[in-house]
This record gives structure tokens, C-alpha cells and sequence, in this order.
């Protein structure tokens, strides 16, 4: 191919990448209570399992966030650092038992389904005294009952709120930007969704193809 080929080539590649750009993020999040754990002072980690699962043990911190989210990535943290010491740190172990701090932020107004105001304490903590082998949920009903599961036992509502729904999807214009302390990446400046980092990346591999290809039949 000529140059002149290889040139449209990458003026194609280019074309796309620049739609890539401009393309808008996926339009719809859930609104959902998130779970987040931490252990040995550690930073919030969203958990690879539902509470009802969850084993935490002794001095372990749980936290519970109530907000929109469209993944893993973005979905707020608990607004409040994890902090066992000063949760627990005038609990004493029993024999038989362990100690879970227990983190629940009921996210704000925007978060909060139509017809529903967040309680009016934002966040509550509690230090759950169980025995050794409860679950997560079990310390999390320790601290803020009653508890609310939809058929599939995914968790839907912490200490009465909110009174109805589960996971609903949410369109883009009901979804919140993350705060400043819950992060939408991990150095705290937030950032492009995956999806538009891959798709991105997508792009360029595709574009640079073609220009070797061309390059090989010129």
C-alpha cells in the first residue's frame, strides 16, 4: 500500500480513538448497600464476598455504604476511616468471642431512594462482641438491626433503611460524584471509567494493526 494509504490508515485509528474519548460513560449505576472490610488498620477494600459469608475475625473492621454505583470502582467507601481502636479499643476479648468494628454510612439525600430521607445520623459504629466463627452479617445485626434480604440474600436495607427496594438501576442524572473521601480511585483524583480506558485501548490496537498491516502489503 502506499504512503498515502498508510496515512488513512492511521487518520482512521486516530477518528476512532477520538469517538472513543468522547463517548460518554455507561449511563446507568445501582443503587445498593455496599460492603467494605479492613483488617490490621488496613484501608477499606471492597470484600470479595456478601456478609453472610464472611468470616471476619478478631479486630477486623466491617463497613457498610449506601449508595449509586456502576461498579467495583467507583462505588463509595465508607465515608469514615476504619479505625478498630477506636471503636472497640474499650471492648476486652472474651474467651469463645471476637470483636468487630462495625462501620454503617447511610449516604446522603442524592443517594436515597424517591420517597426516602436518610436517618438523620449519617453514620453509626458499633463494636459487635460475637462468637468466633459468626458471619459478618451476624456482627453487622450486632450493631444495627433489623436487617432487610430480598429472596437472593442480597443484603437490602441496614437498621430499617431504606424501607423498600433492592439494587435498583439508577439513570446517570440521579448519580452522585463520590466525595473526596471516598475515592473513585485509589491516589484519591478519581478518573476515567474501565470501560473507557479499555475501549480506548481497544482502539489503538486496532489502529495500530492496520498501519502494520498496510505497512506489510506497501
Amino acid at each position: 500500500m502506499s504512503r498515502t494509504g498508510i496515512r488513512a490508515a492511521g487518520a482512521a485509528a486516530g477518528a476512532l480513538l477520538a469517538l472513543a474519548a468522547a463517548a460518554p460513560a455507561q449511563a446507568a449505576g445501582y443503587r445498593y448497600w455496599s460492603f467494605w472490610e479492613s483488617d490490621g488498620g488496613k484501608p477499606w477494600a471492597y470484600a470479595t464476598q456478601g456478609p453472610a459469608t464472611a468470616r471476619p475475625a478478631d479486630g477486623d473492621v466491617l463497613g457498610f455504604r449506601f449508595a449509586i454505583s456502576n461498579g467495583t470502582d467507583d462505588t463509595s467507601r465508607p465515608s469514615v476511616a476504619p479505625d478498630f481502636p477506636g471503636i472497640c479499643g474499650g471492648v476486652e476479648k472474651k474467651d469463645g468471642t471476637k470483636r468487630i468494628a462495625v462501620v454503617v454510612d447511610f449516604g446522603g439525600p442524592v443517594d436515597a431512594p424517591p420517597g426516602e430521607t436518610p436517618p438523620k445520623k449519617p453514620i453509626e459504629v458499633g463494636c459487635a462482641e460475637v462468637r468466633e466463627d459468626a458471619t459478618g452479617a451476624e456482627a453487622l445485626a450486632a450493631v444495627a438491626k433489623p436487617l432487610r434480604y430480598d429472596s437472593a440474600a442480597m443484603l437490602c436495607g441496614i437498621a430499617g433503611y431504606p424501607a423498600k427496594g433492592c439494587g435498583e438501576q439508577v439513570e446517570e442524572t440521579g448519580k452522585k460524584t463520590p466525595a473526596p473521601t471516598t475515592p473513585a480511585s485509589p491516589d484519591g483524583k478519581g478518573g476515567p471509567s474501565f470501560g473507557v480506558l479499555a475501549g480506548g485501548a481497544a482502539v489503538l490496537a486496532l489502529g495500530g494493526a492496520a498501519i502494520w498491516k498496510a505497512r506489510r502489503r506497501g
